[in-house]
């Protein structure tokens, strides 16, 4: 099974400036007990705003770079490639940024949202989707010390 994790604003905003806009403790919680133990898949640049490795995860980036290295990752070239070096996981993880998100959304089978509802600044955005996906679980919804409020949501393909 192929999932997403992401957390967007209202306008589906996930990065700004090669960061995440906003920080949400609880979202980090929620993200590492739900990739904890499975295969993540990311781009180079979401790897390299995360600065290293995920411990507990095997962590394959995607790159051009046939070059690139970093102990603890695993390089895939595509993100066909990346799906085969995760192999038969029971579910892989693709942690993004916004391209390989795009690549990979519509061979997702389910989408773990945390949805913020407050308007960010941003650069890089989560795709759209609509129809395909239905509502599986949602949480309570959390609100910040900032005053606004957060909720996680979990999709799946119809």
């Amino acid at each position: 099974m192929i999932s997403l994790i992401v957390a967007h604003d209202k306008n589906r905003v996930i990065g700004y400036k090669n960061e995440m806009p906003w920080h949400l403790p609880g979202d980090l919680k929620y993200f590492k007990e739900t990739t904890m133990g499975k295969p993540i898949i990311m781009g180079r640049k979401t790897f390299e705003s995360i600065g290293r490795p995920l411990p507990g995860r095997r962590n394959i980036v995607i790159t051009r770079n046939k070059g690139y290295h970093h102990d603890g990752i695993e390089v895939a070239s595509s993100l066909d490639e990346a799906l085969r070096l995760a192999g038969n996981a029971g579910e892989i993880m693709v942690i993004g940024g916004e391209q390989i998100f795009k690549l990979a959304l519509p061979l997702a089978d389910r989408l773990y949202v945390t949805h913020i509802d407050h308007e960010f600044v941003g650069d890089t955005y989560f795709p759209e989707y609509g129809d395909e996906w239905k509502v599986i679980s949602k949480s309570e919804v959390y609100e910040t010390k900032e005053g606004y409020t957060y909720q996680y949501v979990v999709y799946e393909r119809k």
